[in-house]
């Protein structure tokens, strides 16, 4: 069962049946189907997995398609912890509660955030090419990726998309049900968030799709054509 938060937010209780995708593609072909009244003027996937979800949403919506890169700031022992995440701006959402928890600081995460940018930076030349950053100004972009475990590259991208006067949508096949509660919070009543699937037992992403293998750059280029 679907969920929608928006403006008025609807709320549909979370589900603790298991929802298992076949993989990517098929994920994007039921979101496109949700999605498919919905009047918009791009769709911007998160690579690189977001980007095989939102070339369907294309396909359905008849739009065009394009990026939105975000990376993960890992924990020093934990590099699959996220603590932030970093925007085509350099601006960095952290995981405030959790730095705290970790003793860490900000400074002590320089050169993580440096690498991150500059991978940042590498995916954008690669995906793009010639093309410029998409014009953002009042438009209303459908945001999506392959789920949101933790949410801090969908958050950190959701503030990018306001800080240059975007209007969202973000559309997501599932998520746990604390990155809902945090993004949700950032988007407002101003925007929606439209989710397949908030289930209660939520470990990790890949745990919802029956295949789950990493997408290549050369992937998200072509897909981008």
């Amino acid at each position: 069962m679907g969920t929608q938060w928006g403006a008025p937010l609807a709320v549909t209780p979370r589900s603790n049946i298991m929802k298992i995708y076949k993989n990517r593609k098929s994920a994007g072909q039921i979101l496109a189907e949700r999605l498919k009244n919905i009047k918009a003027d791009l769709v911007l996937g998160i690579p690189r997995g977001g980007v095989v979800v939102a070339s369907e949403v294309v396909k359905k919506l008849k739009l065009p398609l394009d990026i939105i890169v975000t990376r993960k700031i890992g924990a020093p022992s934990q590099p699959e912890l996220a603590l932030g995440a970093v925007d085509p701006d350099a601006e960095v959402t952290w995981e405030e509660n959790l730095m705290e928890d970790l003793r860490l600081e900000v400074g002590d995460l320089g050169d993580e955030v440096k690498k991150q940018w500059k991978e940042l930076k590498r995916r954008e030349d690669l995906y793009r090419g010639d093309m410029g950053d998409p014009n953002l100004e009042g438009k209303k972009v459908i945001l999506v990726d392959d789920g949101m475990a933790t949410g801090s590259t969908a958050l950190a991208a959701v503030r990018y998309l306001k800080r240059h006067g975007a209007k969202i949508i973000l559309a997501i096949p599932v998520a746990s049900k604390d990155a809902m509660d945090r993004v949700s919070r950032e988007i407002g009543e101003t925007g929606e968030i439209i989710v397949l699937e908030i289930p209660d037992d939520f470990r990790a992403v890949g745990q919802f799709y029956q295949h789950f293998e990493p997408v290549t750059d050369e992937e998200v280029v072509q897909l981008l054509k």
